[in-house]
């Protein structure tokens, strides 16, 4: 398998769904609006839940709900991101192996991510994920080399202000939505709060 590319807005939406529930264990989908060969580009993410997080009825309901809307949003589901609710592990739980076995079956170049809750401070100069690939039938750490952050600084920064702004209180995971129906999942709102810092205007890109 070759490069995986996570952009600002995936890397900044998971970073805020570990903040929004510092005490729980969450996870969520990762998306890409690339083209299937080549690198894999992962451009959004879609939070998932925050409690309960191995109840499959949920874990399906949920992948098929974003899998509908990943056909009619030309994109598609490339991997699966776990914060675990204890900060200093950081490894796969059976839960995180079940449902990235899952989508390894619709997509090959499937990736596991796992975000190190343990070095998610401003203070950590590298991204705070270890992230897995699926080799014989085995997930395995995949090559740090071929792990892509595009403007890291500029991403922490984002994220960093979004907090400082209360704006996390935007996300909406589908724990959030199963609780109140007119809650937005697709997360539009914040999704065009992290473009407008990203903006060329404000320096980032």
């Amino acid at each position: 398998m070759g490069e995986v590319e996570l952009s600002c807005r995936a890397y900044v939406k998971m970073h805020l769904h570990a903040c929004v529930f510092p005490r729980c264990s969450i996870n969520g989908l990762l998306l890409s609006s690339g083209s299937a060969g080549g690198a894999v580009c992962v451009t959004d993410c879609v939070p998932l839940l925050h409690s309960h997080l191995p109840l499959a009825p949920i874990s399906q309901l949920a992948l098929t709900q974003v899998d509908a809307w990943c056909s009619q949003t030309q994109q598609r589901i490339v991997g699966y991101y776990q914060a675990n609710a204890c900060v200093s592990d950081s490894s796969p739980t059976p839960c995180a192996l079940k449902i990235a076995d899952k989508i390894c079956e619709q997509f090959d170049n499937a990736v596991l991510l796992m975000l190190d809750g343990s070095k998610m401070s401003s203070d950590y100069r590298v991204p705070p994920i270890v992230m897995y690939e699926r080799k014989d039938s085995r997930w395995t750490l995949k090559d740090k080399h071929t792990i892509m952050l595009r403007q890291w600084e500029e991403t922490q920064a984002i994220a960093a202000q979004l907090l400082e702004a209360g704006d996390q209180s935007l996300l909406v995971d589908f724990d959030g939505h199963l609780d109140d129906i007119t809650k937005d999942w697709t997360n539009q709102k914040l999704n065009n709060k992290i473009a407008e810092l990203a903006s060329p205007a404000n320096g980032n890109i």
